[in-house]
């Protein structure tokens, strides 16, 4: 890990592009194992607009808000959070963009670095996430960061999900907080 230099930003003009990639060039098994439903996906022209406008918006009123993974300089992922209640909560997602940076124990830093972006801008008392239950990954990330595991059920997370079963998780400011100060 000492030798990954991992930072975080929110989102630019300039990662439009990557974000849209992403999305629509990623391998559909992959995909699936996050809980994509493959038929609901977005346009480039859709992702373009939708990310264009969130950053346009100021915090008060983003429906959705990026922040950029980056390794030595490079972007890698994003995080973002829509569901918005602006000095309430929001719902968190996790992407890393390719195989190569996965499962080399950056997505617990990546999500700590993250963290502040969406507690202070966003002035969250709450924080969700609910990933797919059958996607371990961010699961066992959650749980290392300090999130409290809430509750298994089934739901549609996301306009992009089919119905399936997630782990619903929470972090409050108090518990964020702790988290960083610790």
């Amino acid at each position: 890990m000492e030798s990954m230099n991992v930072s975080v930003r929110e989102i630019t003009q300039q990662d439009i592009p990557l974000i849209t990639q992403y999305w629509l060039e990623a391998d559909a098994t992959f995909m699936q194992g996050m809980g994509v439903d493959m038929s609901k996906m977005l346009t480039k022209k859709q992702w373009h607009e939708m990310l264009s406008e969130q950053l346009s918006q100021p915090y008060n009123e983003k429906k959705s808000y990026c922040i950029i993974w980056q390794l030595n300089g490079k972007a890698i992922g994003h995080s973002n959070v829509n569901k918005i209640i602006f000095g309430e909560e929001a719902y968190m997602h996790l992407h890393l963009w390719n195989t190569s940076v996965r499962k080399k124990g950056m997505g617990t830093e990546l999500v700590k670095m993250t963290l502040p972006y969406f507690f202070k801008n966003l002035q969250l008392k709450k924080l969700y996430c609910e990933p797919y239950a059958l996607n371990l990954a961010p699961n066992k990330t959650l749980e290392k960061i300090g999130f409290t595991f809430i509750k298994k059920y089934t739901t549609t997370p996301g306009f992009l999900n089919f119905e399936q079963e997630v782990n619903k998780w929470e972090l409050s400011y108090a518990q964020f907080k702790k988290a960083t100060q610790g």
